[in-house]
């Protein structure tokens, strides 16, 4: 069975939207850390604010990664696009959590999911995350969409943790004993 495995960059009050922030702190460490989860993958799950500026950015690109993000399967969960057209991808309109669980249940590596903050939601309230990868950076931001919200109570266990120069990831799996 694959594994959701939802990656986020995080201010230390937990708030994940627009991280142009974190540029500052990107260094030769991070971008390991980060090319090591796509190594395990060949699928991400993406929310349609995040697809969209994916398939904005990155058809263009010639920054490492580029080969990546282009070719890998691409399911975009939204109920308000009407195609998803960037190279492999598969656009979920409809019975989302039943078509995500569909998923995890054919043959393949990881699911990856990056950003889609409104998606990580749904994938919260319904234990679909089977594995967290953050990056806390040391900022503090104040207000912004946050990974974990109010009323959404989430026991985990610590698999790994590293520092990168004042960035720490933490890499999380639910408890679910």
């Amino acid at each position: 069975m694959r594994k959701i495995v939802v990656t986020e960059f995080l201010s230390l009050d937990g708030v994940m939207e627009e991280p142009a922030w974190t540029v500052p702190y990107w260094n030769d460490a991070i971008a390991q850390f980060k090319d090591d989860e796509q190594s395990t993958t060949d699928a991400l799950l993406l929310g349609r604010v995040t697809y969209q500026g994916f398939a904005a950015a990155w058809p263009q690109s010639t920054d490492e990664g580029a080969d990546y993000m282009n070719n890998v399967s691409k399911y975009v969960v939204s109920t308000t696009l009407e195609t998803a057209e960037w190279n492999n991808s598969t656009l979920i309109k409809d019975n989302i959590v039943e078509a995500i669980n569909q998923l995890k249940q054919q043959e393949g590596q990881d699911i990856l999911v990056y950003g889609s903050a409104t998606l990580v939601q749904t994938l919260i309230q319904h234990d679909l995350v089977d594995c967290y990868r953050l990056l806390i950076y040391p900022v503090v931001l104040g207000e912004g969409k946050r990974l974990f919200q109010a009323g959404t109570p989430t026991t985990l266990k610590l698999i790994d943790s590293q520092s990168f120069s004042g960035v720490v990831a933490l890499v999380y799996e639910p408890n679910r004993e």
